[in-house]
């Protein structure tokens, strides 16, 4: 529970404090003098002892407050609480007047008696406007953090999905990737030996940018090219990918790993079960504001008739700003 008093965590709400108890004591030190007709100096120490004490005096007030919120009291206990601190605030308040009047001018302290009641009923009264005063700030900045929270869980969240999307490289495709591998170790070592050179630099590039949270578009098509070369060992001829690159894009910035699961679910459901050669294509254009990005495949309806039977992704991006839209037909 922060415990730090607004005044201090607050610069401006302590100058729009000062500025009202500031205004607040001239209109009271002239309403006491023109409509009261009470002497000019009695009036201002009356006014200092009663307002600017309280003033400084009320500004406790705010741990009571933090001590006692409604969700976490019953209504006897905050009532209790209150009157106890009232009682405190106002004995204080009333001895530091009292020593202030005739410190400054004891001529007032007989006239002073004659408002003790006044005084009393006034300071009770000064409290309950502080303790709706407090309440309203203690709510403000409860709802302010918890806006701020609740920004900071949904970063944490697309943080954590990201993370998860740059992680989402197939298991069954390292396997796959080793087998054919090790097949092809007998029957074409060349081959092979690209294969695992591919890999490598594959895996090098999701743990290198696992971190980082962004990487030209360049880098990112560079390294599924590489996943794609390593699948098409796997399918042949039946995996033909297409590129249509508007150089312009090249350098736009976008999240890292997160082209790579569209393209293993473009072969998962496109090539896997086709018995013709499946064209992978991915077209790229941008303009001043947005890049797309669209990777597609074909299907056959009568095989693929209870699955996705294509999936297009759309990514618009700025500098900053992801914009994502996927659409299944």
């Amino acid at each position: 529970m922060e415990l730090r008093h607004p005044f201090i965590t607050n610069p401006r709400l302590t100058i729009f404090y000062g500025l009202f108890w500031f205004v607040a004591s001239i209109v009271m030190v002239l309403v006491s003098v023109f409509a009261n007709g009470i002497d000019f100096q009695i009036a201002i120490v009356e006014v200092f002892s009663f307002i600017i004490i309280y003033a400084l005096v009320g500004a406790s007030i705010w741990y009571v407050i933090k001590y006692t919120t409604l969700e976490n009291n019953s209504a006897y206990r905050i009532i209790f609480a209150h009157l106890i601190a009232a009682t405190i605030i106002v004995f204080i308040w009333m001895y530091l007047g009292v020593v202030i009047i005739k410190l400054i001018h004891p001529e007032a302290e007989t006239w002073m008696k004659h408002g003790m009641v006044n005084r009393v009923f006034g300071g009770y009264m000064m409290y309950f406007i502080f303790v709706v005063f407090f309440y309203a700030v203690n709510y403000y900045q409860s709802f302010k953090e918890k806006v701020l929270n609740e920004g900071k869980l949904l970063s944490l969240v697309k943080e954590a999905e990201l993370h998860a999307l740059k992680s989402q490289i197939n298991p069954h495709f390292l396997f796959n990737s080793l087998n054919s591998i090790s097949s092809l170790t007998m029957s074409d070592p060349a081959r092979a030996q690209e294969m695992v050179i591919n890999l490598s630099q594959l895996m090098r590039y999701s743990l290198k940018h696992d971190q980082k949270e962004k990487v030209t578009f360049k880098q990112e098509l560079e390294n599924n090219k590489l996943y794609l070369q390593i699948e098409k060992v796997r399918f042949g001829s039946k995996l033909m990918p297409t590129f249509e690159i508007d150089n312009n894009c090249l350098n736009a910035e976008i999240p890292n790993m997160i082209l790579q699961p569209l393209y293993e679910n473009a072969i998962k459901y496109g090539v896997y079960e086709a018995t013709e050669p499946v064209e992978i294509k991915t077209v790229c254009t941008c303009t001043e504001e947005f890049l797309q990005i669209i990777i597609s495949n074909p299907y056959d309806a009568n095989v693929i008739s209870k699955k996705v039977k294509e999936l297009v992704c759309t990514i618009f991006a700025t500098g900053c700003k992801l914009y994502m839209e996927t659409h299944i037909c």
